[in-house]
């Protein structure tokens, strides 16, 4: 695969963010993979939402660490989807589309390596991260789990391939504004791809493609075929 395309948190520009709706309609898409987000609820479940708090994205509000997973249930998260769980997407999309699993902290580390484990996962999906400590503790896990370093500005230092290095990461996530050459050719050195977050337009991709890049994050369904049509 010559350049890749991650569906970001599904395709948050057409549907509903963290949603199986979201998901399901990047699979159909033709997206070569979903990215998505975790956090643990009161109860211990890993559910699928980017913020810490229900506030933006759904019709409750508080964090999500206050509410256990059948109170999360009954709140709408846009078009009258539910909060879907990790592996009620699992179990809702294609049995081989790659997914990137972003999480914040140790705990979700620790429960996101149990369902890796249980359900034989560690050649679908990638964990992700901008936190050290949460990849530092899947890969001590899980030796064998595919780890993707993210970054914004931080990928400027000295330090960033030491950091991909120490957590395992043989590709790392960078915010395309933030990528320079210097950075991919770093990166390159050490046996280590570079991916951009997050890609939209005709402009974005072919920035992507001048530095070398691998893949993408993107918002739009369209990108795909986008990729293809620009080839």
């Amino acid at each position: 695969m010559s350049f890749f395309t991650i569906g970001h948190r599904g395709v948050m520009a057409a549907e509903p963010e963290n949603t199986l709706r979201s998901f399901l309609r990047a699979e159909r898409e033709g997206l070569d993979g979903i990215e998505l987000d975790l956090h643990l609820s009161k109860d211990g479940e890993l559910v699928v939402m980017h913020d810490e708090t229900l506030d933006r994205t759904t019709n409750g509000c508080g964090p999500i660490a206050d509410q256990e997973l059948r109170q999360l249930k009954k709140l709408d998260a846009g078009l009258g989807e539910p909060i879907p769980t990790f592996e009620e997407v699992l179990d809702a999309i294609g049995p081989t589309l790659p997914v990137q699993a972003e999480i914040k902290d140790v705990a979700a580390a620790r429960s996101l390596a149990r369902v890796l484990t249980d359900r034989g996962l560690l050649d679908r999906v990638s964990v992700l991260s901008f936190h050290d400590v949460a990849l530092i503790e899947i890969h001590r896990l899980l030796p064998q789990a595919r780890t993707v370093l993210v970054a914004g500005p931080s990928a400027h230092r000295d330090t960033f391939v030491g950091r991909a290095q120490k957590v395992g990461s043989t590709l790392v996530s960078v915010e395309l504004r933030q990528l320079n050459r210097a950075i991919v050719e770093k990166c390159g050195a050490a046996g280590i791809d570079v991916m951009a977050w997050t890609v939209n337009d005709e402009r974005d991709l072919a920035l992507a493609r001048t530095l070398g890049l691998v893949g993408c994050v993107t918002d739009q369904p369209g990108m795909k075929r986008l990729v293809e049509a620009t080839a």
